[in-house]
């Protein structure tokens, strides 16, 4: 437990890289699997920790971890953070602290940084990117420009920003209207559909017109064809789960099935105990907390952020899973093209073990590069359908090579 402040707790762990030139590095993670939720045992079991879960004892009082095969630990150090407060492990000791927003935890990630290498300083000098996936898409560009704006005031410490990487990131409230032309691009809605939307919606297919009659009807048949992203079937609206199934009925090729037995695990005793999470202070651990009622999205669009993260020269990976129907990879290469920078490396292949991992293109500006980078049928979480090619991926970008 790490305390930023006199009425918030926050819940974090690090898990150290295992090669020399990897440990210079410190990449603190926001993973996001549902807005405005980051959870740290999501990222370190589900996707880019040094461990992971052993389907075999599913079933079992306590399901078995063993090791991740393609932990990003080996290339860096790495942070996983709960956030906002509620999330996760992490609690606030009065109602008021629970009351957070886009800006206020930008803030609180800004404090913790500084707190955290206050009580570790062997790692003040270490290069520090700031990561994240989906809704992180706003907070990470928040936070890079949150710790730029402080270096550049003289606060101390000064911390050594590199860059960022941001995946699948839903950077704005203009992703949703990408929905439409990615589906007519994946052959899910006719050249018809598509035409007749384009010619009586003007783009707006989230949030038309109320008396645009002719746009509802376009976008009738559409929605009708047009898969959901998600499937909460066994899923409360609260976000827990109450189904705990034998393990003679578990899929364990089912992404829910993961979720329900992670539920289990981190509500376990003997794991809380293990994890040190403080006895009384927090209820039932769930994977999205959605009674977070309190928070407010109050940044409509980081777009201008990343931007001028660009002209100052800081590093970025942009990447997408090409079959994200929640948010598209035209939605990153559309914001992307508008900075109007120096392409550099134009769209091509790019290869893990010969074989094709997905596509990427360069952009440079003052010194430094933007890289965007698809995940060959990965959704809306790489890591997690992907996990070899984000692996070399990452290592790769990380250590200046091209993809």
């Amino acid at each position: 437990m790490l305390v930023w402040g006199k009425a918030m707790k926050c819940s974090s762990s690090i898990t150290s890289s295992s090669r020399k030139e990897s440990r210079k590095r410190i990449l603190l993670c926001y993973p996001s699997p549902e807005a405005p939720v980051a959870l740290a045992i999501y990222a370190l079991t589900f996707e880019i920790g040094p461990i992971t879960w052993d389907s075999s004892t599913f079933g079992s009082s306590l399901p078995s971890l063993i090791q991740h095969p393609y932990p990003w630990t080996k290339i860096s150090n790495v942070i996983l953070l709960d956030q906002p407060v509620g999330t996760g492990f992490s609690y606030a000791n009065s109602s008021e602290g629970y009351v957070s927003s886009d800006t206020e935890t930008t803030k609180h990630i800004y404090t913790f940084l500084v707190k955290w290498l206050e009580t570790h300083p062997k790692f003040k000098n270490n290069s520090l990117y700031i990561q994240g996936e989906s809704y992180a898409g706003k907070m990470v560009p928040l936070v890079a420009w949150e710790i730029v704006k402080a270096n550049e005031a003289g606060l101390q410490p000064q911390l050594s920003l590199q860059g960022y990487i941001a995946a699948n990131p839903a950077t704005d409230q203009q992703y949703g209207n990408f929905r439409v032309p990615y589906a007519h691009k994946m052959a899910l809605i006719s050249d018809e559909y598509m035409k007749l939307a384009e010619e009586r919606c003007n783009g707006n297919y989230v949030n038309p017109d109320i008396d645009n009659v002719r746009c509802k009807q376009a976008l009738e048949p559409i929605n009708e064809y047009i898969p959901k992203p998600y499937n909460d079937q066994i899923r409360a609206l609260d976000g827990s789960s109450h189904i705990i199934l034998p393990s003679q009925e578990l899929d364990i090729d089912c992404r829910t099935t993961f979720y329900t037995i992670s539920e289990s695990w981190a509500n376990n005793p003997r794991v809380r105990e293990a994890l040190r999470v403080r006895e009384g202070s927090k209820g039932e651990w769930v994977r999205c907390n959605r009674s977070l009622t309190a928070y407010s999205y109050d940044v409509e669009s980081a777009v201008d952020l990343l931007r001028l993260l660009s002209k100052k020269g800081y590093k970025g990976l942009v990447y997408s899973g090409d079959h994200d129907m929640v948010v598209p990879y035209i939605h990153s290469l559309n914001w992307i093209q508008s900075f109007n920078l120096t392409l550099d490396d134009n769209w091509r292949p790019w290869k893990v073990n010969g074989q094709i991992a997905g596509y990427t293109m360069r952009y440079q500006e003052n010194g430094s590069n933007l890289t965007f980078a698809t995940l060959k049928g990965a959704g809306h979480t790489p890591p997690e359908y992907k996990p070899e090619e984000c692996f070399n991926m990452i290592s790769r970008w990380l250590s200046d090579e091209p993809l």
